[in-house]
């Protein structure tokens, strides 16, 4: 094994990222892509545990302002969660590498339900644990989702994937003066509004102490960097 400087950690990926060039649905050229990225990092030793988006397939909050009771879309937006994460898992597992998804919504046929000791004895195992359907609970984003997980399941880092390098002070698709911060802490986020993760799962960090590394997904081999302590992206943490 070699030496890491995350020996378990969350990934929280965009679902936007699995539909690739399309921009909707998912893209499995895309999926298997990013899986072997995350299964030459899952072949070092690290215990990894993910988070996925829905946003490719239904996004809750967007439907909701127009006019659809939110409780209502978050929940399709959370069974969205569940499509991506039974996705990902299919192109694991033909890569060799044992995954299990569970859900926040109980749907046995299809994944186990979440239970924290259940889920940590996976990781001790070496098997990739997907936490499916958010929250289990509307007004709640999966990044909060991957901010709670990420505390019960004890792990010391959440690795949020993006499509740029890491975080800046505007959005560097849209400006091309855009400066990329190497260093944050969680109150520069909060004050600035910088779209790392949403405020309740940046609070929830700050709170614990959780550092959130924040790198491009699609350069290969970022994934392996981050978990052995190389400087990649953004590190948002404490003082």
């Amino acid at each position: 094994m070699e030496k890491l400087r995350y020996g378990r950690v969350m990934l929280k990926l965009s679902g936007e990222a699995l539909a690739g060039e399309q921009g909707f649905g998912i893209e499995p050229q895309t999926i298997q892509s990013i899986c072997r990225e995350l299964a030459e990092a899952a072949s070092m030793g690290v215990q990894l545990s993910m988070v996925i988006g829905g946003g490719n397939i239904f996004r809750g909050i967007s439907v909701s302002s127009k006019g659809m009771d939110r409780a209502s879309a978050d929940y399709m937006g959370m069974l969205a969660t569940v499509m991506n994460a039974l996705a990902v898992q299919d192109a694991l597992e033909k890569l060799g590498i044992t995954t299990r998804v569970m859900t926040a919504i109980d749907m046995k046929e299809v994944a186990e339900p979440y239970i924290r000791r259940r889920a940590i004895r996976h990781l001790e195992k070496g098997r990739v644990v997907i936490c499916a359907a958010g929250t289990g609970i509307p007004y709640f984003t999966t990044d909060t989702a991957a901010a709670l997980r990420a505390m019960e399941l004890k792990c010391e880092a959440i690795l949020k994937a993006t499509r740029v390098n890491g975080v800046y002070d505007k959005d560097p698709e849209k400006h091309s003066d855009a400066v990329m911060f190497n260093k944050l802490t969680y109150l520069d986020v909060l004050q600035r509004r910088l779209k790392v993760m949403d405020s309740a799962a940046i609070s929830l960090c700050m709170d614990n102490k959780l550092p959130i590394g924040v790198f491009n997904l699609f350069v290969p081999g970022n994934i392996q960097r981050v978990v052995r302590g190389e400087e990649v992206g953004t590190i948002v943490q404490g003082e």
